[in-house]
């Protein structure tokens, strides 16, 4: 069994996800950083792993059943248990397109990944958990799939509302709640969180300012989740700046 604290984080080769890896690392976990591509993880991990932080690239496409459960084999070889789950990778699949024009091949492409794929992986992982005397699940959502939002016609979210991602992180909420309930029994906390509108490679051809928040800042939250002390919250929505700062469901 590894002496420190055991994370892994989904689509952990770039972006908020990287961050979310180098944090964790930082406060002495050890990280598993799933990437889908080979390469691109390697690469991630050797450059984290060069600053002294203990990072191990584990392959990991959320969409292929097998990935997930080789990957858990990997992590249950290596270490043993998993302390932390942080599913991190998402898609967007319909920047530029209108709501009126998303057809379900779109919203098949975006559950694959933002719904299914986070099944496939806590389903994969979930005896690893239970061998954790205190597991969290956090799930990267967004204030997009908030129903009580979208049901504000006064909102402004509306206007950067999609079809495929909102519906799908609505969905993802969902999970959280049924997860967060089923999961109280075995002291495993699963709590959702927004990391806000942070400038990344998914949201580059968004027709709307993108805002100047850093991944630094949009990993805070989660990671502050994937470490809840055993008196935090489970089955909530909290986020983006504070970890107080609640986001209705």
């Amino acid at each position: 069994m590894n002496a420190n604290r055991v994370a892994l984080v989904t689509g952990g080769n770039k972006g908020i996800g990287r961050e979310i890896v180098r944090l964790l690392a930082e406060r002495g976990h050890t990280v598993y950083l799933g990437a889908r591509d080979p390469g691109r993880g390697r690469a991630a991990a050797a450059e984290l792993s060069e600053a002294g932080l203990d990072v191990r690239f584990v392959r990991l496409d959320v969409t292929d059943p097998a990935s997930a459960r080789q990957a858990a084999a990997t992590i249950e070889a290596d270490s043993g248990r998993l302390d932390a789950l942080v599913n991190n990778a998402g898609i967007m699949t319909e920047w530029g397109v209108e709501t009126a024009d998303a057809d379900a091949a779109r919203l098949r492409e975006a559950y694959e990944v933002n719904v299914f794929g986070v099944v496939t992986v806590i389903s994969a992982c979930l005896p690893l958990l239970r061998r954790s005397p205190a597991a969290r699940i956090v799930n990267l959502s967004s204030g997009l799939g908030s129903l009580t939002l979208l049901s504000n016609p006064d909102s402004p979210i509306l206007d950067r509302a999609f079809l495929a991602y909102s519906s799908s992180k609505a969905a993802l909420n969902a999970l959280t709640l049924i997860y967060a309930h089923a999961l109280r029994g075995d002291g495993i906390k699963v709590n959702a969180t927004s990391p806000g509108m942070v400038p990344t490679d998914q949201n580059a051809d968004a027709p709307f300012p993108r805002g100047e928040r850093t991944t630094a800042e949009g990993a805070a939250v989660p990671v502050l989740l994937a470490t809840l002390p055993d008196d935090g919250p489970t089955g909530t929505f909290r986020g983006p700046d504070t970890l107080e700062e609640v986001i209705p469901w």
